[in-house]
């Protein structure tokens, strides 16, 4: 259906997803505070990485496990999202997360902290899956870019306050000093759980499960009373024929359609890491140290760099929308790639010289990165992941990359998509984590080459090849990959009529 633009803005909506971004700032900072912590002073010395022979091996752990842990724990979302609602997904991520901050704060050996690694990862990725599930399914169209990157700007904030803090507790020449830092991730999740029974459950999870008036008085908060009207028709509509529709992993492989989306997905998911971004915020410290700089301006950097990026995710805020999003995405990797270029070339010619000028060049390209990574990839990503697939298999889709839907008994299960997408982030990363230390021990620049070419290939491919979703209605975007029977018309019967008219219009932009 047709929507308009002056009915959709509603500020108890915006309140919302503010108050449930403290999921993706808990997924941030938890995330990103493994960088500041292996530039620790007390924390090497604790667990004699400073001595150790296989410290490099035992740093890559750390940093891969905990990939490991999210890969593994993406697809619990969908079980949770499925059978008791977003919100239930959402809390019970945050009290893994809770739970996994504390006992790594209070590790006493280097096997505990690496074994709750596994488990604060596990969390993190289920907030960062279980989250733009939920910001996807009660925004509305127009704004959904805008409102749903403010889970992409809240994580950068996330990022940031880690740098900072693990740069302020540098300072304190204590024993103890790295464990206060990694305590502090309890924070965000903790006012998350706190925030959750105030918070509305998504409308569309809902309907599925036959809740039409709490789902209608959800609607009626969330939206302006146009919108919540027109979309409650919609939604109610479209929920009868996802009923029917398989929903399964093995339906999106086994339907072209889907299969097309699950491909889609997984192509920016992974064509997105491949800009090396996790690798340059986690090993930051040891990149900078790479250039010659000591331990205080190495954070010092990765404060700069992470309140840069802040900066930028903010500005993302207010772009998103106004460009499709292939072209944006597309174009944000290749800028990504062009600085990658530009930082190898510097560091093959300068590193292990005395050309501060240079040196400080190579800092500023990474500085550069970060502008088009931001503004380009890092929260509209997440906006694209939530439109790519159906309701009833949203939440498996996306939490690969971050956004889905629901289940009911009759297995109307909106999950796959998402978590395909977070799923694939894992995955990526932990090859790139893994490998990063002894790759730049024994290649040096050379690794850079692991990222820029396929991360060239696969930003061109997304600039070229990818249907843009921007601004259509979620219940819409099948008509898009020709699944036509799939969709209802807003008031509640099937497309018939139209049929030729929405296909043509979508497959056009799909093509």
């Amino acid at each position: 259906m047709a929507t308009t633009g002056g009915r959709q803005f509603n500020w108890f909506n915006l309140l919302m997803v503010i108050c449930m971004s403290f999921g993706s700032m808990s997924y941030g900072y938890s995330a990103s505070i493994i960088a500041t912590t292996l530039a620790q002073p007390s924390f090497l010395t604790y667990f004699d990485l400073d001595t150790r022979s296989n410290a490099t091996s035992l740093i890559s752990t750390m940093n891969g496990l905990y990939q490991v842990g999210g890969f593994f724990g993406v697809f619990t979302v969908s079980y949770f999202a499925d059978h008791w609602g977003r919100r239930a997904a959402i809390g019970v991520s945050a009290l893994i997360t809770v739970l996994s901050g504390a006992l790594l704060a209070g590790s006493v050996n280097v096997a505990m902290f690496i074994v709750f690694r596994f488990f604060s990862g596990a969390g993190a990725f289920m907030i960062l899956s279980a989250v733009p599930i939920w910001m996807n399914e009660v925004t509305p169209p127009r704004n959904r870019g805008l409102l749903v990157d403010i889970h992409g700007a809240a994580l950068l904030f996330g990022y940031m306050v880690a740098a900072w803090v693990g740069f302020a507790f540098f300072h304190l020449h204590a024993a103890a000093a790295w464990r206060a830092p990694l305590a502090f991730q309890c924070l965000p999740a903790t006012c998350l759980l706190c925030f959750l029974p105030f918070m509305p459950e998504s409308p569309r999870y809902l309907l599925m499960h036959d809740r039409h008036e709490e789902a209608a008085a959800n609607l009626r908060r969330l939206h302006t009373a146009e919108e919540a009207e027109i979309e409650l028709q919609q939604i109610a509509a479209q929920m009868q024929i996802d009923r029917t529709l398989p929903s399964s992993y093995w339906i999106m492989l086994k339907k072209p359609s889907y299969r097309k989306r699950t491909l889609l997905c997984l192509g920016v998911t992974c064509g997105i890491q491949f800009s090396g971004i996790l690798v340059i915020n986690n090993y930051g410290p040891t990149l900078y140290a790479s250039l010659g700089y000591g331990s205080a301006q190495q954070l010092v950097l990765l404060g700069g760099w992470l309140t840069l990026a802040f900066g930028m995710g903010c500005v993302s805020l207010f772009v998103v929308d106004r460009f499709s999003r292939p072209k944006l995405m597309g174009g944000g990797i290749l800028g990504c790639m062009m600085c990658l270029i530009i930082e190898a070339a510097l560091v093959a010619q300068f590193v292990g010289t005395k050309n501060t000028t240079a040196l400080s060049a190579a800092v500023a390209m990474f500085y550069v990165y970060v502008i088009f990574y931001e503004i380009c990839l890092d929260g509209p990503q997440f906006a694209y992941l939530g439109e790519l697939f159906p309701t009833h298999i949203r939440a498996k889709g996306t939490l690969n990359a971050s956004v889905w839907r629901r289940k009911k008994a009759f297995n109307a299960d909106g999950t796959p998509g998402m978590n395909i997408g977070v799923a694939g982030i894992c995955l990526m990363n932990i090859i790139w984590l893994q490998a990063a230390p002894t790759a730049f021990d024994n290649i040096g620049w050379k690794f850079y080459l692991c990222f820029i070419i396929p991360g060239t290939i696969a930003g061109l491919g997304i600039f070229f090849y990818f249907p843009d979703t921007k601004g259509i209605p979620l219940e819409e975007v099948a008509a898009m990959f020709g699944d036509v029977d799939e969709l209802y018309s807003g008031l509640g019967g099937k497309v018939q009529d139209e049929k030729e008219a929405v296909t043509s219009e979508h497959k056009e932009m799909a093509v």
